[in-house]
C-alpha cells in the first residue's frame, strides 16, 4: 500500500431513465448536482475537502454546455472554491475523469477528487454540438455511423443475428435479476422523476431493463442499419438518461478523513483503431490495461464491457479469451442504458458492488469510443 494510491471510497448512480422516460423532464446539470450531493452526504464528507469536480459529458451544448462540471457543483452548493471542469472523451467520458483524477492523485498533485458524468439523451439528442466534417479529414479517413461499424464487426468476426439477440436477452434477464435481488441498492441513490401522467414520484430504480422480452421478440425486430443487416435497436444499447459519481482520495488523505476506500485503482489504458471500425479499440485497451497492471486475463474476476452493441462485446470476448460468465454479471448497456457520459461512472459503481458481493478481487472496465479508440480501467477490491 502507498500513502499516493488512488483509492474509491464510494460510487452513487441515479436510476436510469429510458427514452421519452421519468427523467426527461429532469435538467442534466441538476440531475449532475444530486448525485454529487447524495455522494458527499453519505460519506458524512465536508465538500470543501474536494479539489475538483472531473464531470464526463459528451453533448455539451445547452443545459450540458457552459462547463457542466463547474455548474454541477455550484447548484449543489458546494463551495465556490471547489472547481469544476467538462470532459469529452464520447462515451468513455465519465471513464476518463476517473482515469484523471486517479492519474493527479497518483501524481501527488491532488488528494480529494470526484470523477462524474451525465447525460439527457432525451434533453440533448446525441450529435447536436457537431457540424460538418472537415474535408481534409474526410480525404483521409472513412467516417461512418457507429451502427455501421457494429455491422462491419459483426461480419468480420462471423457473428450471427441469433447470437447478437441472445446476448441482448440474457442482458436483459440478468439486469431484472439484479433488480428483484437488490444489487443495484447500494449504487443508486433516488431521485424525483415524473411518470406518464406528470406527477412527481421518487425514482428508486432503473427503467430500461425488459425482463419480458424474448429471443424471438428480439429476432422480430428490423435491421437498423443495413436492409440485410444484424444490428438492431433491440441489440444496441439504448437513448437514456442518468448521471454517476465516484469518491476519489489518496490513500493518506483517506486516513486523515477517517474514510474506508473499498477499491484501489491499479491501472488505466487508452488505445486508438481506425475510424472506420470505430468499436473494436477495446481489445487493444484491454491487452494494454492488463500488461500495465501485471496481471493476465484470467486474473480478472468480473468485467465490464460497455454494450454499446452486442457484437462490440462479442468480438472483445472472442479475441480476449474472456469468460463470458463474467461479463456484465447484472446486465449491460443493451438492458440498463447508455447515458453517454455518464456510463463510465456507472460502470464503476456497479463493479466495486458487484466485487463486493462476489468476493472477487480484481475488476477490469472497457468502452469503446467514436471514432476509434477505447478507454480501460483496472481496479482492486480493498481486503481482497
Amino acid at each position: 500500500m502507498q500513502a499516493n494510491d488512488a483509492v474509491i471510497i464510494d460510487a452513487v448512480r441515479t436510476p436510469v431513465g429510458r427514452k421519452k422516460g421519468s427523467l426527461s423532464q429532469t435538467r442534466p446539470d441538476e440531475m449532475a448536482a444530486h448525485v454529487l450531493k447524495k455522494l458527499v452526504e453519505r460519506n458524512q464528507l465536508n465538500p470543501a475537502e474536494v479539489e475538483d469536480i472531473k464531470m464526463g459529458c459528451v453533448t455539451q451544448i445547452g443545459e450540458q454546455g457552459s462547463n457542466i462540471g463547474r455548474m454541477a457543483g455550484l447548484i449543489a452548493g458546494f463551495p465556490v472554491e471547489v472547481c469544476g471542469v467538462s470532459v469529452n472523451r464520447m462515451c468513455a467520458s465519465s471513464l476518463e475523469t476517473l482515469a484523471q483524477g486517479a492519474h493527479a492523485i497518483m501524481a501527488g498533485m491532488s488528494d480529494c477528487v470526484i470523477a462524474a458524468g451525465v447525460e439527457s439523451m432525451n434533453r440533448v439528442p446525441m450529435g447536436t454540438d457537431g457540424g460538418n466534417f472537415s474535408d481534409k479529414l474526410l480525404d483521409q479517413h472513412t467516417i461512418i455511423p457507429q451502427g455501421f461499424s457494429a455491422e462491419l464487426i459483426a461480419e468480420r468476426w462471423e457473428l450471427k443475428r441469433e447470437e447478437l439477440d441472445e446476448f441482448s436477452y440474457q442482458s436483459h434477464q440478468k439486469a431484472a435479476r439484479a433488480q428483484e435481488e437488490g444489487r443495484f441498492d447500494n449504487e443508486i441513490v433516488y431521485i424525483e422523476g415524473k411518470n406518464k401522467e406528470g406527477e412527481t414520484f421518487l425514482m428508486n430504480m432503473d427503467e430500461t431493463p425488459r425482463p419480458s422480452t424474448s429471443p424471438e421478440a428480439l429476432g422480430n425486430l428490423n435491421p437498423a442499419f443495413r436492409p440485410d443487416g444484424v444490428v438492431t435497436a433491440g441489440n444496441s444499447s439504448q437513448i437514456s438518461d442518468g448521471a454517476a459519481a465516484v469518491l476519489l482520495a489518496s490513500r493518506k488523505k483517506a486516513e486523515e478523513l477517517g474514510l474506508k476506500p473499498r477499491a484501489r485503482v491499479v491501472a488505466t489504458a487508452l488505445a486508438g483503431v481506425d475510424p472506420e471500425i470505430m468499436l473494436t479499440g477495446i481489445i487493444p485497451a484491454t491487452e494494454k490495461v492488463l500488461k500495465k497492471a501485471g496481471l493476465n486475463i484470467k486474473d480478472i474476476d468480473i468485467f465490464e464491457v460497455n454494450e454499446a452493441f452486442a457484437s462490440v462485446v462479442l468480438s472483445w470476448q472472442k479475441d480476449t479469451g474472456a469468460d463470458l460468465e463474467k461479463v456484465n454479471p447484472n446486465g449491460g448497456a443493451i438492458a440498463l442504458g447508455h447515458p453517454l457520459g455518464g456510463s463510465g461512472a456507472r460502470i464503476i459503481a456497479t463493479m466495486v458492488n458487484e466485487l463486493e458481493r462476489s468476493g472477487g478481487r480484481y475488476g477490469l472496465a472497457t468502452m469503446c469510443i467514436g471514432f476509434g479508440m477505447a478507454s480501460a480501467v483496472i481496479i482492486e477490491r480493498e481486503g481482497a
